[in-house]
């Protein structure tokens, strides 16, 4: 017996996630950047981390190709970043956004949580989905309040 897509969609939405805006360049030298709730910690030593993206997602080819991302990790108040980037016009993401670059050539978002930048090392297909693997090279975080994905929707922590 196979399980209800709609049911599995419904149970997976009650976990709680962050919320991450995933940038690389393609091989032209173009920004790409998609939201991310897919994403989590894999190992402490290597440093890794682990993502999803679907296989429908614009930037998804930028993302095989490329040798390194930016996970930047969403605060509070940047749910319309989340929106920006979860949105089918991949040519307006990054339009009027100020950012900075890593050494290896990635954005990182301004006023994020966190940022890692990753050496990509791995990519495994998941059903519908593929699953990036990438090293952690570094890291930047500040105190503020995360971004949250609930029931499909995004949320704040209340305090």
């Amino acid at each position: 017996m196979s399980l209800d897509p709609d049911e599995f969609r419904s149970v997976l939405g009650r976990f709680a996630s962050g919320v991450t805006v995933v940038t690389c360049r393609d091989a032209q030298g173009r920004d790409c950047g998609i939201t991310v709730s897919a994403f989590a910690s894999l190992s402490l030593q290597p440093p890794l981390v682990v993502m999803c993206i679907d296989h429908d997602a614009s930037t998804l080819p930028a993302l095989m190709a490329a040798s390194h991302f930016v996970v930047n990790i969403l605060a509070a108040h940047q749910e319309a970043i989340a929106r920006r980037f979860s949105m089918p016009d991949a040519e307006q993401r990054f339009e009027g956004l100020g950012f900075t670059r890593t050494q290896a050539g990635g954005a990182v978002l301004e006023d994020v949580l966190a940022s890692l930048e990753c050496r990509a090392v791995q990519s495994i297909p998941g059903g519908d989905h593929t699953i990036f693997v990438g090293e952690v090279e570094t890291a930047t975080a500040r105190s503020a309040t995360p971004l949250l994905y609930y029931r499909g929707g995004y949320s704040q922590l209340e305090r």
